[in-house]
């Protein structure tokens, strides 16, 4: 497997063992980027990768709900990036890779590793379909980006460093595409609650999604979405750590799993990237990286069964 420039990209293993599918055979391909250097509470989520890839040998290769096997996905497990240290250099190699892939004709999926990440797939995914729609003599329809999240992440800067993991979002909206959405907030100073709302940003809460309803959320959050181009990006801390423990920043009165299993069914089969970020699995026993895994595979076998429809 190389980037578009060229050059070999070095992944090591192991491998979710249900990915039975060569690269070059593959639509999906997973990969895992085992960075956390701007993590600002609880380091560790640079092992969550390879610990989503052991816990995925407790589960079925079959899914009942969805009338699906995940070995007849063509779904390839590139294993793990090299990571440097600067996040200014972790941020331009990603780039470079995520755009490889889809140069390739395959869906990434992402595994952090902290949120700063999601930053260079999102841009990748970007310029990708942006470069499309200009080839086929179209206007650029640009993507939403849509994450699920404890926190607002809107700082500009954090520590003293731009692409930090609190800073993710507001860069992403300044930098790469104004259309944004997240569900399950509860944390943030209060500059960054007034920066949401005098930029007409849309947000949704846990409280909201609590009084109101995941599926009026959907719902609501629907109509806001213009297009079939979402990169969606799944921050683990927006669920309560009641449920998952294993984080670097837990905030507590979060959504539950079945209240974030019902997001990604709904938006899956109109994603063009995903990632999970942000598990820190020395915090737990083990019980944070298996939700992540149920939850990607919960993804997959979604947006496969939305293809099928389509």
């Amino acid at each position: 497997m190389k980037d578009r420039t060229g050059e070999k990209i070095v992944f090591s293993l192991p491998s979710f063992y249900d990915a039975v599918y060569e690269y070059e055979d593959a639509e999906y391909v997973i990969f895992g980027v085992p960075f956390d250097c701007t993590s600002s509470y609880r380091a560790g989520s640079r092992w969550a990768p390879d610990e989503m890839r052991k816990a995925c040998m407790n589960f079925e290769t079959y899914d009942y709900y969805h009338r699906s096997d995940m070995t007849d996905i063509l779904v390839h497990d590139a294993g793990n990036m090299d990571t440097p240290v600067s996040a200014d250099d972790m941020l331009s190699e990603l780039y470079e890779e995520v755009a490889g892939l889809l140069d390739d004709g395959k869906f990434p999926i992402m595994l952090g590793g902290e949120h700063s990440l999601s930053y260079a797939p999102v841009k990748a995914c970007r310029d990708y379909y942006e470069r499309k729609d200009r080839e086929e003599g179209k206007d650029p329809e640009g993507i939403t980006f849509l994450v699920l999240d404890a926190h607002l992440d809107m700082r500009t800067d954090f520590r003293g460093v731009k692409y930090n993991h609190a800073c993710v979002s507001r860069h992403i909206i300044e930098e790469v595409t104004p259309k944004y959405v997240t569900i399950g907030v509860r944390s943030g100073p209060e500059e960054e609650w007034d920066y949401m709302e005098e930029h007409g940003i849309p947000f949704y809460t846990s409280d909201d999604v609590d009084e109101r309803g995941i599926k009026e959320i959907i719902k609501e959050v629907s109509e806001k979405i213009e297009g079939d181009r979402i990169y969606l990006s799944l921050d683990m801390d927006v669920i309560d750590p009641a449920y998952c423990a294993g984080l670097g920043t837990p905030e507590p009165f979060g959504l539950s799993p079945r209240e974030v299993r019902e997001v990604l069914r709904v938006f899956a089969p109109k994603t063009i990237g995903f990632d999970i970020v942000e598990i820190a699995p020395e915090y737990d026993f083990g019980n944070s990286a298996l939700l992540a895994t149920k939850l990607m595979r919960e993804f997959i076998f979604a947006r496969e069964a939305g293809r099928k429809k389509a």
